[in-house]
């Protein structure tokens, strides 16, 4: 048998019982014949606490001193791991970002893994053991300092060695049994996807589905990796995230068109920079000083300039945490740009449709529309790719809008399938 890297997120960790629940899972996966490589994510919600302890200490804590301290979640996962699969009869053995070979970049707080080498875990799986690593952490080639790989970076992680050791498949077990064609906590009868495309994967993550991000998923992509999301809380075979052609597909007509989930996202903020005068190089001058200020931008409409004042409106949305410092940002263009005020709305949600079927099909924006018109949802602004609509609404409708588009699609079961093992969904 080969090897399968399987990794653990810290609701499935979140305490002793957990750990041991986690552990006899992955020596059940040695006695099938595998060689076992892991990867844990901090327990519970201990990189929150070690964030708001940095925040008591410092205002503003250095990015690197950052970055040792929250390194310190995963490595005490590791290690009370393998000292439970120690007690099993196995043995394993645990390896810090570093140990294991992620080499990274130099940036604190977001390093991108250019390279893994993993002598260590290679030396370990060949005598014989289960190799255990941190997470979400790596070491910089430049400057051999400790980095860490931003929220979800855990994931990132596990493909990275799947890749890098040709492993079989990379396992990502958290608190529920698969993907779902909706959030499970606000559409009841979401149903579990088989298996989905690495592009519907990738939509859905970025438009708020939060089973798997975006950087594990893409590096899935590059190198053709299996990955099988599904529960540390369940037997059950989840979902399988793989290339478009091996996805076995149901009966596709006109009037079923793929549509594989509903996704939405509460964490948006919505600015509109009002009277922009409708010139060459102003729309440049305002998305040049976003970029400056690393602001991300979403959705973006401009108006159609008035023709009797030669003024127009820009809007667009980004993450809600960045808001304030793009308006920051925005305001110090004001006299340069010579627009007359900006508006701030952080009370809007984000809802898509997410279908590989959807660019052939006629009418599924149509359907998509009317379901939100039906159920009173306003829409603010639209957004749409070759396999994704999205639109953004009031925050207080996200729930309604994302019942009305699964309503309208067929997309749930009969069945009670979701189930969330530890309420977290990660």
């Amino acid at each position: 048998m080969g090897i399968v890297v399987q990794k653990f997120g810290g609701s499935s960790v979140a305490n002793a019982e957990g750990v041991k629940r986690v552990a006899q899972r992955i020596v059940n996966t040695k006695k099938q014949g595998h060689q076992v490589v892991v990867v844990v994510s901090a327990m519970g919600d201990t990189t929150d606490e070690l964030i708001d302890l940095a925040n008591e200490v410092s205002p503003l804590p250095p990015a690197r001193e950052l970055d040792m301290l929250l390194t310190a979640g995963e490595r005490i996962s590791m290690a009370v791991l393998a000292m439970a699969i120690h007690d099993l009869g196995h043995e394993a053995r645990s390896f810090t970002g570093s140990q294991a070979g992620v080499i990274t970049d130099a940036e604190h707080g977001r390093a991108k893994i250019i390279d893994v080498t993993p002598g260590r875990v290679e030396e370990a799986l060949a005598e014989g053991a289960i190799a255990i690593v941190a997470g979400f952490q790596g070491v910089s080639q430049t400057t051999k300092d400790i980095t860490t790989l931003g929220r979800g970076g855990s994931d990132t992680t596990a493909v990275a060695l799947a890749v890098a050791l040709k492993a079989d498949v990379c396992e990502i077990y958290s608190d529920v049994d698969g993907i779902f064609t909706a959030d499970p906590r606000i559409e009841p009868r979401a149903r579990k996807v088989p298996r989905i495309s690495y592009e519907e994967t990738l939509e859905m993550a970025a438009q708020g589905a939060k089973i798997l991000h975006l950087r594990c998923v893409e590096y899935a992509r590059r190198y053709n990796m299996p990955i099988h999301v599904r529960s540390s809380f369940s037997d059950k075979e989840g979902t399988w995230v793989v290339r478009a052609e091996d996805v076995v597909t149901e009966e596709i007509t006109m009037e079923a068109a793929i549509i594989t989930g509903v996704a939405h996202d509460r964490s948006q903020a919505k600015i509109t920079v009002v009277g922009v005068p409708d010139k060459v190089g102003e729309a440049a001058a305002i998305f040049g000083a976003l970029a400056d200020a690393q602001a991300n931008i979403d959705m973006i409409v401009q108006n159609v300039s008035a023709a009797a004042t030669g003024l127009t409106d820009i809007s667009f949305t980004l993450p809600r945490g960045e808001g304030q410092t793009a308006m920051t940002a925005l305001a110090r263009l004001q006299d340069t740009v010579g627009y007359d005020r900006l508006q701030y709305d952080d009370s809007v949600g984000k809802v898509s449709i997410v279908g590989a079927g959807m660019s052939s099909a006629p009418g599924i924006t149509a359907r998509f529309f009317q379901a939100l018109s039906d159920a009173g949802v306003n829409i603010e602004m639209i957004s749409t790719s070759e396999i994704r609509v999205s639109v953004v609404v009031a925050e207080a409708q996200v729930q309604e809008a994302v019942n009305a588009a699964h309503a309208a699609f067929d997309l749930g079961s009969d069945e009670i399938e979701a189930v969330v093992y530890g309420g977290t969904g990660r």
